[in-house]
């Protein structure tokens, strides 16, 4: 397992503005709803945030499993 080290962290002023973006939404997207509710809530909620702060998302994307060199469809989103 990598283990994070100074080497390979990021400073870029653009990445963490991106990163206080994405924190700042997550926050306000709980501290709106409280706890309790489904996840798919949660989701849309911060997609919404997200979106109002100018980030482009995408969201549910199909994942494909790479199984004895093919490409299987897993139903992983």
């Amino acid at each position: 397992k990598p283990r994070f080290n100074k080497a390979n962290k990021t400073d870029s002023p653009e990445v963490n503005l991106v990163a206080r973006q994405i924190v700042d939404a997550a926050f306000c997207a709980h501290s709106n709803l409280g706890p309790g509710l489904l996840e798919s809530v949660y989701e849309n909620c911060l997609a919404y945030e997200l979106k109002k702060r100018k980030l482009r998302i995408s969201q549910q994307l199909s994942l494909a499993v790479l199984y004895n060199g093919q490409q299987l469809d897993s139903g992983l989103r």
